[in-house]
Parts: structure tokens; sequence; C-alpha cells
């Protein structure tokens, strides 16, 4: 059998694409083939399913998601800048009304979740894992003194990430 020759990052980008924009149900093995260029049966070669590209979509989605992140960190400026530069990005994506700014784990989470223990454990586990990428951010930002020393990091961590999802 011949090995599938595409590029796996931009085939993921486009999944998601098709995801975010019509939902998981709705999105059919048609949209998918359109979307990526790829035939149903290499689709069902390299992932499996459906359920497999989507699997392995949200994998790229959080790939994506630490490099941009870590992007508006990379900056000399403080932290407190970094994470107000952060939320107002987060904001445009979601006033921008474009689905491709929409965000896959809030889609999948709100969508299929329920019904799927192992996409609920890697969204949880996703969640957890900028709570606390943002919670180190506002620890530095309390040694910039940027904030109050008294302040729980993961408190604020939470919080702000909470308004994050309540935005999307």
């Amino acid at each position: 059998m011949r090995n599938a020759e595409f590029d796996k990052e931009i085939v993921l980008r486009s999944a998601m694409t098709a995801f975010m924009h019509k939902g998981y149900a709705k999105t059919s093995m048609q949209d998918l083939k359109k979307a990526t260029g790829l035939h149903p049966g290499s689709i069902y070669c390299a992932f499996e399913n459906k359920r497999g590209l989507l699997l392995a979509a949200l994998e790229q989605y959080r790939l994506d998601r630490i490099v941009k992140f870590e992007q508006f960190f990379s900056a000399s400026q403080q932290t407190i800048k970094s994470l107000k530069a952060y939320l107002d990005n987060v904001v445009a994506e979601c006033i921008s009304c474009d689905s491709a700014q929409s965000c896959l784990m809030t889609k999948a989470l709100n969508e299929i979740a329920e019904q799927d223990e192992e996409i609920q454990q890697i969204i949880s586990e996703n969640l957890l894992d900028l709570q606390q990428s943002l919670a180190e951010k506002f620890e530095q930002a309390k040694v910039e003194k940027s904030i109050g020393a008294k302040k729980d990091s993961n408190h604020l961590a939470r919080y702000f990430l909470m308004g994050i999802y309540g935005l999307r």
C-alpha cells in the first residue's frame, strides 16, 4: 500500500476550519474532502475516521495556540501588557465572527464533549495547561510588581480563562 503524501499540518488546519465552521456533527466527509483536498479513503487511511481527524485537529489546534500564546510574551514589554494584548486578541477574534477565528475546543466542548469522554479529557487537559501557563504569567507580573504580591495567581488565571471562554 502506498503512503499518503500530504502536509499533515495543512490538512489538520483545514479540517479545523471545517469543524469550526459547521461543527463536528454537521461536517460531512464531503466537506472534509473539499476542505483538506484529501479523498475520504485517504482521510480514513491517515486518521481512521472523522473522529480520528477531529482528535488530530484538536492536537494541532493546541500546538498552534501554544505558539500564538507564547508570541505575546516574547516581546520585552511587561507581562501585564502582554496579558492585555493576548486578551485584546481574543476579543478581536470573537468580534470578527469569522468561523476560522472561533475556538475549536469551545466548539467541540459545546457539541460533543458530553458524549465522548476522550474528547472531554483532552479539552480539560488543554484548558488546565492554559490555566497553568496563565498562572505562571501572573506570577511573573507579581515579580515585576505589575500586580499586588498578595494576589493568588491561580485564582487570577482561572478568572482570566473563564472570561475568555465566556467570550467565546
